[in-house]
């Protein structure tokens, strides 16, 4: 089989609802024309009709947080510490060999918005596609958020991975997991409505909470996840080398075919 790429990555663009507001992204952009003054302060005398066609370079300014766009959370995300008591790790700490391995997806499209996975959900979606988990396999989750990116109840869309379901996986030796959703755990809209009527804070962030147990990172805002099969493909998802942060935007990426490893 030749090898084939699939894109599992959404755009960093303005005027997408990607992010509840104020935290989604903002771009600049300065064409060719618009930068010339820029260009002509690095040669004193240069005249704009001296430069080919007239045109200086394009140029974009980018303002982000960590969590913008597809990115890696890392444990220090979830908690100051790790595996029961451990400093986290941050983003330039994690092991790059957790970012490239072996992927399954398990199918949890059917569930509806605001569902929390539970471990005999995982264990059956594996059953269903016939996959025993392997150590350092990277686990992702196609939900229904993946269908509503572009539109407004995107950020609120999807289930989510409870605490069990999250142990499920780690316990197993997975150390990274995603999710086409907004988040891992299921939209606080959701959340909130129970912890209201029950006033458990256990309830908050509890997949992300499994972080303190067992270090691991997970990958959101991922797409096209309903491209992939349940397993047979690499995932591949370096993230961007920040220092001390807690994520880091990457253009995460299936690979197929023979001879990959």
């Amino acid at each position: 089989m030749p090898r084939k790429f699939v894109d599992l990555s959404i755009y960093l663009e303005n005027d997408v609802i990607s992010d509840p507001p104020p935290f989604g992204p903002k771009i600049t952009y300065l064409d060719h024309q618009t930068s010339v003054p820029q260009m002509l302060q690095f040669f004193p005398g240069m005249r704009k009709e001296d430069l080919p066609d007239g045109e200086a370079w394009a140029v974009e300014k980018v303002e982000l947080i960590t969590h913008n766009g597809t990115h890696l959370d890392a444990p220090y995300h979830f908690a100051s510490t790790m595996n029961d008591g451990e400093r986290a790790i941050t983003i330039d700490e994690v092991a790059l060999e957790w970012c490239f391995q072996p992927g399954v997806k398990l199918d949890f499209r059917h569930f509806p918005d605001g569902y929390v996975v539970t471990a005999a959900d995982v264990e059956a979606e594996l059953a269903r596609i016939g996959h025993e988990l392997k150590p350092l396999e990277i686990v992702v989750v196609n939900t229904r958020a993946g269908s509503r990116y572009g539109h407004e109840d995107y950020v609120n869309a999807g289930c989510g991975m409870g605490y069990a379901a999250t142990m499920h996986l780690l316990e197993r030796g997975v150390r990274l997991t995603g999710t086409d959703a907004w988040s891992w755990d299921a939209p606080f809209v959701h959340t909130a409505e129970k912890y209201k009527e029950t006033r458990d804070a256990s309830l908050i962030w509890e997949g992300h909470k499994a972080g303190r147990h067992v270090g691991y990172c997970h990958l959101e805002k991922l797409h096209n996840l309903e491209a992939l099969p349940g397993d047979g493909f690499i995932i591949s998802c370096f993230p961007h080398k920040i220092r001390g942060a807690s994520a880091g935007w990457t253009r995460a990426v299936a690979i197929f075919g023979d001879g990959l490893f």
